[in-house]
């Protein structure tokens, strides 16, 4: 009888965890939405095309904590995740990679910090790993499983909820860019992890079903042909800010994964994301705007929205009622608030100056009217919530 380790038990038993919290039941986190992105906020179903803007009613900006690493002084905040179940780590806490080491060397950090959702916190180390060099993405399944991108490293590794590195994904994998998990509800459905690449402009699925006997998921090239500028440092632009949201209608199960390009300034949605299964089943267009699709009746994709207010966008988070915050790093900090249809709600600016400043983003709520939105602020090294 084959043996399996941890890591695919672990994703089995978040499959069951999520399936059950689509009832709505007590398995649902406290805090969590019913929609379900890589910055998560949980699973189920959303009201569609709610033209309330939330970044208008978030007023009032709280810094949270400090993200310099207490042991090493990594630095450098970047991406944000949500822990939504206690298993180790406690539902609630956050996540936050540090893409600079003590020096502020741009893609030189290798940790990955916890904090608690409330001012005046302390970081502490999650992890440090040479395979996160250059953090800057960490999605966590249900079951506290942390898949990293590290830019520098070229790897995607993966850590259990302790913090002890299980495995690493490499090829195709070039410079790994931001990544989401993804679970769409269903019973034994799988929770596969989206992966981009900022040098080969490609999205990445690690496929986790069928199951392997040494637990590996299976790594393809789904999406390719993403705009990269080759920059350097923070200046680096490619595919990047995705979220993954999925709505159930009965045994089916509708999902859409969204994608930044920085490059293009455009936001993508892919329709069904779960039915990526072939090597560049979709192909963007130069510019941006138009897709190659193999089975356009089964998966797509489509473009939201293109051009101004969107300017070198980097990261998103994905709001409870469906619609995404983006964060430009050109022209100011402005965070730009959009429809899935493309309808621009509401802008707001961060900071003036014109160094790039937010690099990531996390939304965490359950309506228009408890939705926080959390940011990181490379200029000060801290983690912030806007809220009402």
């Amino acid at each position: 009888m084959p043996t399996f380790k941890t890591p695919v038990l672990m994703l089995i038993a978040g499959a069951l965890f999520a399936t059950s919290a689509c009832g709505g039941n007590t398995a649902v986190p406290t805090g969590v939405t019913q929609s379900f992105s890589g910055s998560p906020a949980g699973v189920g179903s959303i009201v569609p095309n709610d033209t309330t803007s939330i970044l208008k009613q978030l007023t009032k900006d709280v810094e949270i904590g400090s993200t310099v690493d207490r042991k090493n002084g990594d630095m450098g905040p970047r991406a944000i995740a949500l822990v939504r179940s206690t298993f180790k780590l406690k539902k609630g806490q956050l996540l936050v990679c540090n893409f600079s080491d003590a020096a502020g060397n741009a893609g030189k950090g290798t940790t990955i910090e916890i904090l608690n959702p409330k001012p005046h916190s302390k970081p502490t180390t999650f992890t440090q790993n040479d395979k996160l060099e250059g953090c800057d993405g960490d999605a966590i399944t249900a079951t506290n499983e942390v898949y990293a991108a590290g830019q520098q490293s070229g790897v995607a590794p993966q850590f259990g909820p302790d913090g002890t590195l299980n495995q690493s994904y490499g090829s195709p994998l070039k410079a790994p860019f931001a990544d989401a998990d993804a679970f769409c509800g269903l019973a034994y459905a799988p929770e596969d992890v989206y992966v981009s690449d900022s040098t080969t402009g490609s999205i990445i699925k690690l496929d986790f079903l069928p199951v392997s006997r040494s637990g590996t998921a299976k790594m393809t090239e789904v999406i390719t042909g993403f705009a990269v500028n080759k920059g350097s440092g923070w200046s680096v632009l490619g595919p990047s800010g995705i979220q993954y949201n999925s709505t159930r209608t009965g045994v089916l199960c509708n999902d859409t994964l969204y994608i930044v390009d920085g490059v293009n300034n455009t936001i993508v949605a892919v329709s069904t994301a779960s039915s990526l299964l072939q090597k560049d089943e979709i192909v963007v267009q130069p510019g941006g705007k138009k897709f190659k699709c193999a089975h356009p009746k089964v998966t797509c994709a489509s473009l939201v929205y293109s051009g101004s207010p969107l300017n070198a966008p980097v990261a998103s988070a994905l709001l409870a009622n469906g619609n995404l915050i983006v964060a430009n790093t050109k022209g100011g900090n402005k965070l730009v608030e959009l429809t899935p249809t493309g309808k621009i709600l509401a802008t707001k600016t961060i900071d003036t100056g014109t160094t790039a400043r937010v690099f990531g983003l996390l939304a965490v709520g359950t309506s228009d009217t408890d939705t926080v939105l959390y940011y990181t602020d490379t200029k000060t090294n801290t983690l912030h919530e806007l809220t009402r």
